[in-house]
């Protein structure tokens, strides 16, 4: 049974309105022991949003981690987005604060995100889904600050023909790429339920990546609800077991102070 959701969100992102309260409360009623928030930072991202407010972010947390001790163990993580043109201002967010726990994600690509219908226009399907993969690659080889790399495939939830184009297959060399390089410098992916909530049928990365990473040698693996409000945390978790195990994957990961702590399926 997974008991702990490692990506979650509140409003201290600005596409949450749920309370860290709100998101406790739904995580005690299934049963974790252990919620890991994961607010945006978005540096420059083009619109202006997602700047977290770190420093009260970071102090409500650890009120809220005292007041909800004994019931459930809270950790304080950040989804960082990361872009290669802002290196040292996103690495300065990361290690300035006392966080347990860093996602790295590509959330823009030359300054638009593929969840805006702009992103995909000029280029087919295939050229803006291995643009993305691209980017994503680039910033592993710039970055250091972060523990796992989250929702590799995320640029699939917004394909504007749908998923159904999308295969591993077609992506292997990058794909390969991207997690021989986390595997390299001792990273690890997350298996996040948001693919299944964004009609995908499958989780992000799609579980060929995830039995692609564990054959390459890959064993941190977090798993995520990328919840943004309470009726999502803990997303679908009851399909991971099965899935997970078909793909190789005997333990999942949780961090405490930036360290992993593996726990069986």
């Amino acid at each position: 049974m997974i008991q702990a959701d490692f990506h979650t969100h509140t409003n201290f992102s600005d596409d949450s309105q749920a309370s860290a309260q709100m998101q406790l409360d739904a995580a005690l009623e299934h049963g974790l022991t252990s919620l890991c928030f994961t607010d945006h930072e978005d540096y420059a991202y083009p619109t202006g949003e997602f700047q977290l407010n770190v420093p009260e972010y970071t102090k409500t947390m650890e009120t809220l981690r005292d007041a909800y001790a004994g019931r459930i163990q809270i950790a304080i993580g950040i989804e960082a987005g990361l872009r290669p043109d802002y290196v040292n201002e996103i690495t300065s967010v990361v290690s300035s604060y006392p966080f347990d726990f860093v996602i790295g994600s590509t959330h823009v690509v030359r300054g638009q995100d593929p969840y805006v219908a702009s992103y995909w226009q000029g280029r087919t399907e295939k050229e803006s889904i291995r643009l993305y993969l691209e980017e994503t690659l680039a910033n592993i080889r710039c970055f250091d600050c972060f523990d796992v790399y989250g929702h590799i495939d995320y640029v699939i939830r917004y394909v504007p023909s749908g998923h159904t184009s999308y295969s591993y297959i077609e992506y292997c060399d990058i794909l390969d790429e991207i997690l021989r390089l986390l595997i390299a410098k001792g990273k690890g992916i997350e298996c996040n339920t948001g693919g299944f909530k964004y009609g995908l049928g499958h989780p992000n990365p799609h579980e060929d990546l995830i039995r692609r990473y564990v054959e390459l040698g890959g064993e941190i693996l977090t798993i995520g609800s990328d919840a943004h409000a309470p009726q999502h945390i803990a997303y679908d978790f009851h399909r991971l077991p099965d899935l997970l195990a078909a793909c190789g994957v005997r333990y999942y990961t949780t961090f405490l102070g930036r360290k992993p702590i593996f726990h069986r399926l």
